[in-house]
């Protein structure tokens, strides 16, 4: 166990848990929502400090980070547990494994020096904290993230944004890029599909624009709850806001966890979404589950000339010249997003038991 950064104590037993804004209280032996952090003896534990469920190495476009060194590499890595309850979440055996009745933590334990190690021997550009909620191992990856960075290594998250503005300035100066996922737009409909509210998640991407980082935003379309034109067209006006360079990913809902028997989405409430999106004005909306590559390549907002070509998670071709289009000569919005060097793109996977 390793003792909990943000949190505060209300008696001498009983604590409250800054990290996210559930802001559990939590009484002796009690868990979080999360089911990874728990009050021991009035002191607030993390349980999964050095505990990784999973580790790869992964295209960073896996990830949902077309504009961030496009066509490089970065060590990716999850601990159990989770802070929301998404009724459709594919990852809910690492997720919500400690909220069973047996609070399991599995892992393999790696420490910060380990992943760093690990991120350099693969020749990994960056580091990204994903496939559960990196929040709820905020003090794991705020370490690794701090080493990384002595090291050259970019630190990313895949979140759900429901950190607090006090994690959110921790965070920062390890922290390159986020993409942030925007499950909805209607309140109601949100707690019921997440467990949380909507409102922190776009208070966070505001902050989160505010500090300089780089953001790029996922939206998986749910039939029924988020698939109607006027959802789709709030969650893209509220984009297009903040600024009308960021990227907005938008893939297909498909049947899992407690949504087994929910219709998987029709492809074309995906390119419906596609078409808001590019109606409101934001430059870059992405098509995942989508076949072939037109919907996944990015192109000039000025002159629509291709810049980056992909297949899937692959980069076929990078046109980009000095960050910017070759027709035009407007800037490509992102970071380092001109070609990196082939000989980079050799790597071995790797996966922790």
């Amino acid at each position: 166990m390793h003792e909990a950064m943000l949190y505060h104590k209300l008696t001498p037993e009983d604590v409250r848990c800054d990290l996210c804004w559930h802001r559990c209280r939590l009484k002796p032996g009690r868990r979080g929502r999360c089911g990874v952090r728990g009050n021991i003896g009035g002191t607030l534990y993390t349980f999964v400090f050095d505990r990784v469920a999973s580790l790869t190495v992964d295209p960073i476009e896996k990830h949902a980070f077309f504009h961030f060194q496009p066509g490089t590499y970065a060590l990716a890595l999850a601990t159990v547990g989770c802070n929301w309850r998404c009724r459709y979440c594919a990852s809910h055996a690492l997720s919500q494994m400690p909220k069973g009745p047996r609070g399991r933590i599995i892992g393999r334990r790696l420490l910060p020096e380990e992943i760093v190690k690990t991120a350099l021997t693969h020749r990994c550009h960056s580091l990204v904290y994903t496939y559960t909620e990196p929040t709820v191992f905020f003090e794991l990856m705020l370490e690794t993230a701090r080493l990384g960075s002595t090291h050259g290594l970019r630190n990313l998250i895949v979140t759900n944004g429901y950190l607090t503005p006090a994690a959110l300035r921790m965070l920062r100066p390890y922290l390159d890029a986020a993409n942030v996922d925007i499950k909805g737009f209607d309140e109601r409909r949100h707690r019921w599909m997440c467990g949380a509210r909507r409102r922190p998640v776009f208070e966070c991407l505001r902050q989160l624009k505010e500090m300089g980082v780089w953001v790029e935003v996922t939206t998986p379309i749910i039939p029924g709850h988020n698939d109607s034109d006027a959802e789709l067209r709030a969650i893209a006006e509220f984009l297009a806001s903040l600024s009308y360079s960021i990227p907005w990913h938008v893939s297909a809902f498909f049947p899992a966890y407690k949504m087994k028997e929910h219709l998987p989405v029709a492809l074309e409430a995906v390119q419906r979404a596609y078409m808001i999106g590019r109606s409101v004005g934001l430059h870059y909306v992405y098509c995942h589950d989508l076949p072939g590559s037109v919907c996944t390549s990015t192109r000039c907002p000025h002159c629509r000339t291709v810049l980056i070509e992909r297949a899937g998670f692959t980069v076929l071709a990078n046109q980009i010249a000095h960050d910017r289009c070759p027709q035009c000569g407007r800037l490509a919005d992102g970071v380092e997003m001109n070609p990196i060097p082939h000989s980079l793109h050799h790597v071995i996977a790797s996966r922790a038991e």
